[in-house]
């Protein structure tokens, strides 16, 4: 089955007992939904493009009635048929059916989050949003140093909305640290991770949800690849170019391995020294530290 999730339908296309082609379009509500799973007869496999949050319902519902479901990007399936034409909710459906036939050996299954998980995943994307209202209202407060004038009731209001702000981070951060150390097997990971140096609690949770706390990513090779941090082989014939980082990685992931790379060279005596070495050597300091964030990576997963 080939499904084209939007956030009040999806397109179902599939093939019948008498190998015709079939379109069905359900509404994407939990009456419809489980109606329409009752239909799909045993050992079928639904595939289903990566829409994020509108397909949650769908593969809870598969997970509790034992259906198989893959998530997979819509870049994947586009560029997995070359030159196409013409675009329709119909088309799609029926080109990720094919798609699922064609590479069913690469589908991977997805089982939805426990509640520990799911809260903890909640918990830290709402985290970041307050931080970037606190750094928007930073920024804002900069600004206004310089100016001729001053206003004092922009200020008050500014420090207040400030404080509420990094109140409700510290409380979410008490939050999921509880989540965390409640639950084993996050806990044992979690302390493995932060026992490194330059890793502290937010990249511990961001590599712990990212990776589904080390099984869904499951190396530390994916893992760089998935961060963007992993560089690819750039040849052809008897050109031999330099290895690429692919611009398809998570920039959060990113961005807090590079802090935690920076914290690893100036308190690692072994990361430190492997700085030096590649300075000396004439190498460019992001390059450096990028292979300092893979080894991290590394360490970690060993």
């Amino acid at each position: 089955y080939g499904i084209d999730l939007s956030m009040e339908k999806f397109d179902v296309n599939y093939i019948d007992q008498n190998s015709k082609k079939k379109n069905k379009r359900v509404k994407n509500r939990l009456f419809e939904m489980s109606e329409f799973l009752n239909t799909v007869p045993d050992n079928s496999v639904l595939c289903a493009e990566n829409t994020g949050p509108y397909g949650d319902l769908l593969v809870f519902l598969c997970n509790q009635m034992g259906i198989k479901i893959a998530l997979v990007s819509g870049y994947t399936i586009k560029h997995s048929f070359g030159m196409i034409k013409g675009k329709s909710d119909t088309i799609d459906a029926e080109r990720i059916r094919e798609y699922g036939e064609r590479f069913s050996d690469k589908l991977i299954f997805k089982q939805y989050d426990t509640e520990d998980v799911f809260e903890l995943k909640s918990l830290y994307a709402l985290r970041s949003q307050l931080v970037k209202a606190c750094k928007i209202l930073q920024t804002g407060k900069h600004s206004r140093v310089n100016a001729p004038m001053q206003s004092i009731s922009t200020k008050r209001h500014t420090e207040k909305a400030l404080k509420e702000l990094r109140s409700e981070i510290r409380k979410i951060e008490d939050e999921i640290e509880v989540i965390i150390l409640n639950n084993e097997e996050l806990k044992e990971n979690y302390e493995l991770v932060t026992s490194i140096t330059g890793i502290g609690p937010v990249i511990a949770t961001d590599l712990i949800i990212k990776t589904g706390n080390f099984k869904t990513i499951n190396t530390a090779r994916k893992a760089a690849s998935y961060a963007g941090i992993c560089p690819f082989p750039d040849q052809s014939g008897k050109m031999r170019g330099k290895g690429k980082i692919s611009p398809f990685g998570d920039k959060k992931l990113k961005s807090l391995l590079y802090m935690g790379t920076r914290s690893a060279v100036k308190h690692n005596k072994e990361y430190r020294l492997y700085y030096q070495k590649k300075q000396l050597e004439g190498k460019p300091h992001y390059l450096i530290m990028n292979n300092v964030s893979n080894k991290m990576l590394r360490t970690i997963y060993s």
